[in-house]
């Protein structure tokens, strides 16, 4: 059959060029592992996991510890488990509105369609993560991305656009995902109010990490009330599975009626929804933790430039750019090889020619471990 002819052509092309990905099985094997969102060590703790199990009592097991809600938040699946998680989430973003979806991929496909309309107009980072894309190309709006934080671009464009647009909405990360460095949520805000514009921080790989009490970016820099909408997620940091979305009532009750993934998908377990509030609580009081990772992540940079490797970024996501696809696969292994569990990231993840190496590095690193794996990476890359 034509199709199937066609399947096989696209695997071999993807295998000509060193880019054929296949499920990863880690299970029984020890490494440092260096590609882990376990960013504070929570999803590691077995103390943790105990203390939430022990917490509910016999006759609680049935409400809090059911595997299914069988059915959308907007029918029956909207148990208690969401009031209580919603409620912490409100706390620690000031007490604005949260919403909870199923994961941080339902967050982005399904928020900007359901806010924008073809007289709208929305500026996007161009490395934004691939799930801001597909709300991108989903939304009926028109897009544009602008550089890589080249905020200089963004006003020029809104400056350009401002008039002939019902809406500008402004999309940014706050950690990007691929080479850890950090938006300039301040400039951000600051162009929002100039303009008018709506601004959207997707804060996947600063939950839990940055601020006082782990709200990302936004707490670092006191602007939570400034940002139209912060998404974060339950499935990095905080060790869960979900979303949710911080903003005003108004958008939350017009979000609980117009956004497709979060209407037509059946509601998270109440055991996970209450294993994220328990986690939750945890993470927040993470401060050394929190701590110990930036200066992890300020120790590997400072070292991989003392000799000569090309990185980049300013947090704990810290790319090694090796350029060619087959190297990086290469490299890979021989660390695997060597104990250290570091994944080739490549295209159409990152640019053309710029394969790399993504460390992401976690709570539970220790200095030595870090200073082994950076002798060793040396020694390979010659």
């Amino acid at each position: 059959m034509k199709f199937y002819d066609n399947i096989t052509e696209r695997l071999e092309q993807l295998t000509d060029h060193d880019r054929l990905r296949s499920l990863k099985n880690t299970a029984g094997e020890w490494r440092l592992n260096l590609s882990s969102n376990d960013y504070i060590g929570a999803a590691a703790s077995d103390v943790w996991q105990r203390e939430f199990y022990q917490s509910v009592n016999n006759s609680e097991l049935s409400d809090n510890f059911k595997l299914t809600s069988s059915s959308s938040r907007l029918l029956t699946g909207n148990h208690p488990g969401y009031r209580q998680l919603e409620a912490d989430l409100s706390l620690l973003y000031d007490g604005r509105e949260a919403l909870v979806f199923n994961s941080g991929y339902h967050a982005n496909v399904g928020i900007l369609p359901a806010i924008s309309n073809p007289k709208d107009l929305i500026l996007s980072d161009k490395l934004n993560h691939a799930s801001i894309i597909d709300g991108l190309r989903l939304s009926d709006a028109k897009f544009k991305r602008y550089h890589h934080c080249d905020y200089d671009q963004l006003e020029q464009l809104l400056a350009s656009n401002v008039a002939d647009y019902r809406q500008i909405f402004i999309i940014t990360e706050s950690v990007f995902s691929m080479d850890g460095d950090i938006a300039d949520l301040d400039r951000l805000v600051m162009l929002k109010k100039r303009y008018n514009a709506i601004l959207i921080v997707d804060e996947a790989h600063a939950v839990g990490v940055f601020g006082k009490n782990g709200a990302g970016i936004c707490e670092d820099c006191g602007v939570i009330d400034e940002i139209d909408i912060i998404i974060g997620t339950f499935g990095k940091a905080l060790a869960s599975l979900g979303a949710y979305a911080i903003t005003n009532s108004e958008l939350k009750k017009f979000l609980i009626n117009k956004m497709r993934p979060l209407i037509f998908t059946t509601a998270l377990p109440p055991v996970i929804v209450n294993w994220s509030s328990f986690i939750l609580k945890k993470i927040i009081a993470c401060r050394d933790e929190r701590q110990h990772l930036q200066q992890l992540g300020q120790l590997c940079r400072d070292e991989l430039t003392k000799r000569g490797i090309d990185t980049r970024g300013t947090s704990h996501i810290i790319p090694i750019i090796i350029g060619d696809d087959k190297k990086s696969v290469v490299l890979a292994e021989k660390l695997r090889n060597e104990g250290f569990l570091v994944f080739p990231i490549r295209p159409p993840t990152v640019p053309p020619n710029s394969s790399r190496l993504r460390l992401s590095l976690h709570a539970g690193i220790n200095e030595h471990d870090l200073e082994e794996f950076i002798d060793c990476l040396c020694n390979l890359i010659g």
